[in-house]
């Protein structure tokens, strides 16, 4: 009888589930705990769920969830989303880091609908993650989308790899910037995002 051969691909949600939950129970061992301890029994499982959760971005269509909802308007003046808050993973070391996004852009006859934006962070935020990368796939979608006259983002963060280990460097929030268009070489249009932001004088 052949052995069905799962891969990430072809395996059912609860099939990942069951693998993840499993490297738990091992990744337990390794450090010195036994997954058999009554506090530990459900925590595979537990961090399994939650791992699917925090990585959701990865089986995310940016497409879709646009739905559509992009309009024809003759607007020309900054439409800026300002402190979405987002939490993700660093991918050296699998450990949070979060805070807050500000997403603008000056539009060339479309829009989009407002609550696409906070989603588009998110889909983002929930794969494994650099800030700096995270910030230019944001900038890069919506110029991409949208084909505005130009796009800014700001990401605002505290990464718990620096203050939990390393360098141990307490409430040192790392700032982010991704200009494109008129973002770039208009500097009215960039002084007039930073100072509604906050970052004027920064």
């Amino acid at each position: 009888m052949k052995t069905k051969h799962i891969t990430p691909q072809t395996e059912t949600g609860a099939e990942q589930l069951d693998r993840l939950a499993d490297y738990v129970r091992e990744l337990l061992v390794a450090i010195g705990e036994d997954p058999k301890r009554e506090g530990l029994l459900k925590t595979p499982q537990r961090v399994a769920k939650a791992l699917r959760e925090l990585t959701s971005g990865y089986h995310a269509d940016v497409d879709e969830m646009i739905n559509n909802a992009l309009y024809s308007e003759t607007y020309n003046e900054m439409v800026l989303v300002k402190d979405i808050t987002f939490y993700s993973l660093c991918e050296h070391h699998l450990l949070p880091f979060f805070g807050k996004a500000h997403v603008a852009y000056i539009p060339d006859r479309k829009i989009i609908g407002l609550s696409k934006i906070p989603k588009l962070v998110e889909i983002f935020a929930k794969r494994l993650q650099v800030q700096e990368r995270m910030t230019n796939q944001i900038a890069k979608t919506l110029h991409d989308k949208l084909a505005p006259l130009g796009v800014g983002v700001i990401i605002e963060a505290r990464h718990l790899c620096m203050e939990m280990r390393g360098a141990e460097s307490l409430l040192s929030p790392t700032v982010t910037s991704s200009m494109v268009g008129c973002f770039q070489n208009d500097a009215r249009t960039r002084k007039e995002f930073l100072a509604l932001v906050g970052r004027n004088g920064h």
